[in-house]
């Protein structure tokens, strides 16, 4: 491109500029009066916005669970002389090199409340050797991972600012709706205190058993880029309704959908990990599947919603009240299905040990169960509440570099595996099990040659797993097995 074309270019943009101008001046007052003004909002919040830096003394080893698009910060710009020429000429932040991207990570947090926790995505802290925060006076602190949630992408910080830090006001996001305007303040690719607008999309939005199937996310159309994760999400009222956490893109960048988790799923996640170090989510005792067209001609339903119970775990909550599978759950706790994945973080967010009704339909009747919640196995990625990992004597799957997930019979089916036959790895959580080439998926049949068939039975036979040890898995992967040697490093 030669310089006269640059120069019609640059003119064509002033022109631009100037005609955009003119209409705008033209607009009614009474249009222009209509929009709204987030400077407020903006003006009273920034201060308890914070840029978050998470560093690692090795390559990064957090989890490996994402969705397409997913925010993942520290990627910075591309090392190309491109971006070498925006970074010196116009103002762009130095973001990491490819090399130091492997060592950090970038994200955002907000305060929760004056004495210094701050709220965060746990993907932007996960297995950080330390966590530093940014305050909008530009001072740098220490933060201490009080503890994570993996399952919700929870990370709740502590900082000793030596006084009262600003905080957010913290809203209902239960009463948002479809329409309702939106802004988010953050980090994104490093340029701190970003503002950016849009409305909610949709909310209820699950994204299915393999990313965060306990969360309803509201979906928005609120420009979300890598280094947003972890922000808040501010209603009208000025009043955090979310924390932004994902985006759907096959570039990785903003493509008009973007996700955040509800502040109150969160807050529920904060006070758990307050109080006891980590968060219990409750367990109904069901594998279900949507409602097909199918399910709908066999059964002669009216329509497709509710969640079909395609198994019933033995002596779970469920079973002891007497769902069957094939039972059509209409509504749990008083809550209708629209559809099966409307279940799991209803079931999630109840405490264990209450009793709920559960509206069922069998043989075209309708009736209603009383079920005990039971609670569901904890995260064994999770932090404590002491900011520490669970002592690799308590969990194999953690020493291993691993965690594993229960098999529904659809999938076994699917797999050709009989009842009873593997446990499937949900997450590499660490060197071991990566740099053996494992990956999500895989399905682990025998450990140490005995056959694993449930999620108890692989934590009992990894149990105590010692430093320097090698455990013996036979995996497989498609339609081949193979056996894998884990060594547990001397240095953990």
């Amino acid at each position: 491109m030669n310089h006269s074309i640059l120069r019609s270019l640059a003119c064509c943009a002033l022109l631009g500029v100037a005609a955009a101008g003119t209409v705008q001046a033209q607009a009614p007052a009474a249009a222009a009066a209509a929009l709204p003004d987030f400077t407020g909002i903006v003006q009273r919040n920034a201060p308890a916005v914070v840029h978050v830096e998470a560093r690692y003394n090795g390559e990064r080893q957090g989890s490996n669970r994402s969705m397409r698009g997913r925010a993942m910060p520290g990627q910075g710009m591309p090392d190309d002389p491109q971006a070498e020429i925006f970074r010196r000429f116009f103002g762009m932040p130095m973001m990491p090199s490819p090399q130091d991207q492997k060592r950090t990570s970038l994200g955002s947090g907000f305060i929760i409340s004056a004495d210094g926790y701050i709220l965060t995505n746990n993907h932007v802290v996960d297995h950080a050797d330390k966590v530093t925060v940014r305050l909008q006076d530009r001072r740098t602190l220490t933060a201490k991972v009080i503890g994570t949630d993996p399952t919700y992408d929870i990370a709740l910080l502590k900082v000793d600012a030596g006084g009262s830090l600003p905080a957010v006001t913290l809203g209902d996001s239960r009463s948002l709706k479809p329409g309702q305007w939106v802004l988010a303040i953050g980090s994104p690719f490093g340029f701190d205190y970003t503002v950016t607008q849009g409305i909610v999309s949709a909310v209820g939005r699950n994204l299915g058993q393999r990313d965060q199937p306990y969360t309803s996310f509201i979906q928005t159309d609120v420009p979300i880029n890598r280094g947003n994760s972890g922000g808040p999400l501010f209603d009208l009222q000025g009043r955090v309704v979310g924390i932004n956490s994902q985006i759907y893109s096959n570039t990785g960048t903003y493509s008009g959908v973007a996700f955040s988790i509800p502040i109150d799923v969160a807050m529920n996640a904060v006070q758990q990990l307050k109080s006891k170090g980590y968060v219990s989510r409750g367990m109904l005792g069901v594998t279900v599947q949507p409602v097909d067209d199918d399910m709908v001609k066999a059964f002669g339903l009216e329509n497709g919603v509710g969640a079909a119970v395609v198994d019933v775990t033995a002596d779970s909550g469920a079973a002891k009240a007497g769902i069957q599978s094939g039972d059509i759950i209409l509504a749990y706790n008083g809550q209708t299905l629209q559809q099966a994945s409307d279940l799991p973080p209803l079931v999630g967010m109840t405490k264990p040990g209450s009793k709920v009704p559960v509206e069922i339909l069998r043989n075209g009747k309708k009736q209603t169960l009383e079920v005990a919640i039971s609670e569901a196995s904890r995260d064994r990625n999770a932090m404590n509440g002491q900011g520490a990992a669970p002592s690799p004597g308590s969990s194999g799957s953690a020493a291993l570099g691993l965690t594993v997930e229960s098999i529904d019979s659809d999938t076994r089916r699917q797999l050709g595996l009989k009842p009873g036959q593997g446990v499937v790895i949900g997450d590499i959580t660490g060197p071991v099990a990566a740099q053996a080439g494992l990956q999500a998926g895989d399905v682990i049949l025998m450990v140490n040659q005995q056959k694993i068939g449930s999620v108890a039975e692989f934590e009992a036979a990894t149990k105590g797993v010692k430093a320097g040890s090698t455990v013996l898995l036979l995996v497989r992967r498609g339609e081949q097995s193979n056996f894998v040697g884990l060594t547990v490093p001397e240095d953990r």
